[in-house]
């Protein structure tokens, strides 16, 4: 329940990120599970989607016990998409999971980015001013931030939910790869808070 009361409060703030749609992507260089670094401007020339992620969220649940995020990770990168999964809970939280937990986390969803990163300073998410799990963002071909925020339009943890939702990533995506404008590229993000240090 206290889960679900934040969320709809986070839902409700202003969404002072969304100023960023239309600007560079912020760079950054973080760890994989594997303990590789991983750099976002490695990936400049191909389309981008950063998903923030936390096992213990329901939300984050709903979405990979249904199978829609896996499957959602799969179509975009069978299309040359890169995805890649951020876990910025700060390794002082008890949520926090190390990359072997997050390695079998994944594997056991079937979940299939190019990379699940440890943001264990929580660096990465502070600097995109990501607040929830999940909270979504597509970076073009060119590096610039062309979508921000929820991953559908269903804002609950109901599985049931995800068949009616519009995908806003999917959206995104397809939308940019012919060549047209996003048509929707801010949306209010909802979920879990993400366990930063010193949150409140």
């Amino acid at each position: 329940m206290k889960h679900i009361i934040l969320a709809v409060a986070l839902a409700a703030a202003p969404t002072a990120w969304a100023q960023k749609v239309g600007q560079p992507a912020p760079d950054f260089s973080a760890p994989d599970v594997q303990g590789k670094a991983v750099k976002l401007s490695d990936y400049k020339g191909k389309y981008v989607v950063l998903e923030w992620v936390n096992p213990d969220c329901p939300y984050v649940r709903r979405h990979y016990n249904s199978g829609n995020m896996p499957s959602l990770q799969k179509e975009l990168g069978s299309k040359d998409v890169v995805w890649l999964t951020v876990n910025s809970t700060n390794q002082s939280s008890s949520e926090f999971k190390t990359p072997q937990e997050m390695s079998k986390w994944m594997a056991e969803k079937g979940g299939s980015p190019k990379a699940t990163l440890i943001d264990k300073d929580s660096k990465v998410g502070k600097l995109y001013d990501a607040r929830t799990t999940p909270h979504m963002y597509v970076i073009d071909p060119q590096g610039k931030l062309i979508y921000a925020g929820a991953i559908d339009s269903k804002p609950t943890a109901n599985p049931e939910d995800i068949k009616t939702a519009v995908n806003h990533v999917n959206q995104a995506v397809g939308e940019a790869l012919e060549g047209k404008s996003v048509s929707q590229a801010t949306t209010r993000a909802y979920g879990c808070a993400i366990k930063y240090a010193n949150a409140g």
